[in-house]
Order: C-alpha cells, then sequence, then structure tokens
C-alpha cells in the first residue's frame, strides 16, 4: 500500500539503524511527544534496536491522557443531566473521573453517543431540537479545526441546542514545561507531525533556541521515526539546536493557513490545567466572548471544583518522561484497561496503553 510498505520496509529501517549507531558517539535522551509515536515504537521495537546510548523518553501528546479529572467530572455531570445528549470520542468513556466515568454514566440511562467529528455532533443537534446536545472538545491543535468548524456552523445555521465543553490542549507550552522541570532529562524532541500539520512549526524554533535541544518534526511510521531519530542524532552530535522537518509529505513551514485562520477566529489562547501536571501557562484554546453562547461550561453553570488525583497512578510522571510505565508498582495488576487507574491505561495513545499490550509479559 503506497506511503505505508514503504515506511515499514525492514531493509530501510536496518540501513537507519546502522547510520544512527555510526553516528553515535554519546549518550543521549530524546523525547517523543506524541502518543501515537510511542505506540509505534513500543509495538515495533524500535527503542530496543537502538544503541544503549540513545534512551526514548514518552511524552505529554496523548489529549484523552491530559484532560483534567474536573473537565472530566464536569462531562459526567453534564452527560447526567436530562434532556441531554452527549457526544465524545470513544476513548473518553472509560477514562476514570473522580468517582466514575461516562461509560458509567451509559449503563445509568444517560444518553452518550460516540462520535467520529465535531461536526457529527451538529448533524445530532439537528436530528433532536428538543435537547441538548454537547461535545466533549478534547484534542491538540489537530483536532482544533473541526472543534470550531462545528462552532461556526452552528452559529451560521442559528443552531441553540448545541454547545461544547472545551477541553482543547496546545503543544508547545506542554513542551516548555517538561524542560522548564527540575528533574527533565530532555535534551531533544520529535515533535507530532499531525499537529505541524496544522499550525507549521515555526513555534518550535523559539523553543529549540532558548532551551538549545534540536526539534525534529517526525512522522508516525518506524520509518519516520527512525529517520527522526537519525536527524536528532546528527544534530545531537554535532551541538546544533534547530528546528527539522522529516514529515515533508504531509507538513511545511507554516501549516495549514485555513485552518489556523478559522482557529484564531473562534478560539482564544488561555491557562489550562493537564491530569497529571498541573496548571500550564497558555496552553489551552476556549471560545472567544462571541462564540460564548456554545460554551457548556457557561450554558450549564458548572461550578469550579477542584479535585485530587488518584495517588496510586504515576502517570504525571510518565507524561513527563520521569518514569516508563513499568515503573508503576500497580502496572497491569492494579491498573489495568479494564480498571484503569488513570487515563494513560485506557486511551489508544496511552504510554501506560502501549506497555500493556505489547510488553506486560516482559
Amino acid at each position: 500500500m503506497k506511503y505505508i510498505d514503504e515506511y515499514r520496509d525492514p531493509e530501510i529501517a536496518r540501513r537507519y539503524l546502522s547510520e544512527i549507531s555510526r553516528l553515535t558517539r554519546h549518550s543521549w535522551t530524546i523525547m517523543e511527544v506524541c502518543g501515537g509515536q510511542t505506540h509505534a515504537i513500543v509495538k515495533h521495537g524500535l527503542d530496543r534496536l537502538l544503541p544503549d546510548t540513545i534512551t526514548l523518553l514518552h511524552g505529554p501528546g496523548c489529549p484523552v491522557c491530559v484532560t483534567s479529572v474536573e473537565l472530566l467530572d464536569q462531562a459526567i455531570e453534564i452527560a447526567s443531566r436530562t434532556p441531554v445528549i452527549f457526544c465524545s470520542f470513544g476513548d473518553m468513556l472509560r477514562v476514570p473521573g473522580s468517582r466514575k466515568d461516562l461509560l458509567t454514566v451509559k449503563a445509568e440511562g444517560g444518553d452518550i453517543r460516540t462520535v467520529y467529528s465535531p461536526l457529527d455532533s451538529i448533524k445530532i443537534a439537528l436530528e433532536n431540537p428538543h435537547k441538548e446536545i454537547v461535545f466533549f472538545g478534547i484534542g491538540f491543535e489537530t483536532t482544533a479545526p473541526a472543534n470550531a468548524m462545528a462552532v461556526l456552523q452552528a452559529s451560521r445555521q442559528g443552531i441553540k441546542n448545541f454547545s461544547i465543553l472545551m477541553a482543547l490542549v496546545l503543544i508547545p507550552p506542554a513542551m516548555e514545561f517538561v524542560l522548564k522541570s527540575a528533574n527533565s532529562q530532555v535534551q531533544a524532541f520529535l515533535a507530532a507531525g499531525h499537529v505541524c500539520t496544522v499550525v507549521g512549526y515555526k513555534e518550535y524554533e523559539k523553543l529549540a533556541s532558548t532551551y538549545r535541544v534540536p526539534i525534529t518534526v517526525t512522522g508516525f511510521e518506524p520509518i519516520d521515526i527512525l529517520q527522526g531519530i537519525l536527524m536528532t542524532v546528527t544534530q545531537l552530535e554535532k551541538g546544533t539546536c534547530m528546528v527539522e522537518n522529516q514529515y515533508t509529505r504531509a507538513v511545511n513551514t507554516e501549516g495549514n493557513k485555513r485552518a489556523r485562520e478559522i482557529m484564531g477566529e473562534v478560539f482564544e489562547v488561555v491557562n489550562r490545567k493537564w491530569r497529571g501536571l498541573g496548571e500550564i501557562h497558555s496552553s489551552g484554546l476556549s471560545l472567544r466572548d462571541k462564540f460564548a453562547a456554545f460554551d457548556a461550561q457557561k450554558r450549564f453553570n458548572l461550578a469550579t471544583i477542584r479535585v485530587e488525583e488518584n495517588p496510586e497512578c504515576i502517570s504525571g510522571l510518565v507524561l513527563q518522561g520521569l518514569k516508563k510505565p513499568s515503573d508503576c508498582p500497580a502496572f497491569a495488576t492494579q491498573c489495568t484497561p479494564e480498571n484503569p487507574l488513570g487515563a494513560t491505561m485506557v486511551s489508544s495513545e496511552g504510554a501506560c496503553a502501549a506497555y500493556y499490550r505489547y510488553r506486560r509479559q516482559n
């Protein structure tokens, strides 16, 4: 299959691994930001094929994993009300809140529907004019344009029974948060290619120069990742710190101009709390005042709540690259996909889920 098979070619992989080994003279620690990259690395055992001097850390690039418990509890409260149809991506249904999850609400009679796009929620709103339709707006810059389009469409069509519970977050502030940590071990990043498809990568240039870290925009197939690591190691060995683009078949410097314009029209940047990390400055998106009518928090008068996260779960340390999932005493014992203590075990992009699926026998 074109654009798949050639990025999983074993011979090409061997050549990249050989070149990485040849170039590497020092020990380096690289963080892949995206959970999709983490799953590819663990599934194909790429980290085990690299020289022992290269360590890969798993970053905070899983939107399900970083959605705060407070926002999840608000989602659960809304979904428990009638007449509400609560729409969400399927990954969110099993994520534990402070007391229960959305799947439990569904079992208790809540009308919760799995959708594949925010625009699906607009269709449901038109089909159910006497019910309130709420979409759980999670995601990074990748899904932000579709969320913005849903709000614009609802506004233009005068749809009064649609709102969105905003949980969108931004990747660069989280990368900076990791670098600022006193315990940070990160010397370079593999940046998430799909995020940069939307917003480009100019914003990463300041991070690279300020913190003296190479950043390589990277795709998600094994060859993408190995080429990204080779480009990153080349910079590290030379002592250069710049942004490079491995994912040239999808990403350019500026990203998708129209998508960025739509995001700018609908959203403004705000502080946002990340699960396991705490509040990160200017790391979230919220609706601008002219679209406040579609803000579910305001529509449902949701009170601000503070919730303590499960102390048995070390997902915050995993998301910062300070621990591996297998370092957790609860991994694959008290914490499993059927009974998760944290979101990183239940999300399809979570690092704990990747280790459970591919490495728990180890």
